[in-house]
């Protein structure tokens, strides 16, 4: 039996532990459209590797002597946290000092969707973003911050919209001035995601 047949039993018995007929109208092709799911969509940064994604540019000399300050914000974050399978959302945002490689910012959203298409947690999720950035473009500095509301604290638990923000710095932008800059240049902590009314 292949991966896909196999989820798709899992999800039937799943359905079937839980109290459901899943051979009524509603639920007949519910196994069919979640194993696609994970499979293709919620899990697929499992089959793709980074370095297929995150292509540079050589700088000239030029811009190497300029050598400032490069914010991506606002890149969309949908990935699943690993402790009970329940998605988190939010957004993504880049900062960086490029040393001679630059990159076109929308490699960066399509790197975001490679590492979050996995189970993650954000803490591991914010990390493994400014890891691979540091180690691949070797820029001077790198911080990736995160924000993000986690579904789990909605639906189970405290039954609240909870909101975490987590951030990730190395090399120049390790300096609690760079840092400082990067940050209020990103204008975090807005709660923009959505209001937090929607939920009381």
């Amino acid at each position: 039996m292949d991966k896909f047949e196999r989820v798709k039993e899992i999800v039937r018995e799943l359905l079937e532990l839980i109290g459901e007929d899943p051979s009524r109208e509603g639920l007949v092709d519910t196994p069919d459209r979640v194993a696609r799911m994970w499979l293709h969509e919620l899990t697929s940064g499992y089959g793709v590797d980074p370095n297929d994604v995150l292509k540079y540019f050589q700088a000239d000399k030029d811009y190497e002597r300029h050598g400032d300050l490069i914010i991506v914000k606002d890149i969309p974050l949908r990935s699943i946290c690993e402790h009970h399978l329940l998605p988190f959302f939010g957004y993504v945002h880049i900062a960086y000092v490029p040393n001679d490689k630059i990159v076109g910012f929308s490699k960066f959203a399509r790197l975001v969707d490679v590492f979050s298409r996995r189970l993650q947690i954000q803490e591991r999720l914010t990390e493994n973003i400014a890891d691979f950035i540091y180690r691949k473009l070797t820029p001077k500095g790198v911080m990736v911050v995160m924000e993000a509301y986690h579904t789990c604290t909605i639906v189970r638990g405290v039954k609240e919209p909870m909101y975490m923000i987590t951030r990730s710095a190395k090399g120049t932008l390790s300096d609690e001035i760079s840092r400082i800059e990067a940050l209020t240049l990103m204008g975090l902590g807005k709660g923009r995601i959505f209001a937090d009314t929607a939920y009381r």
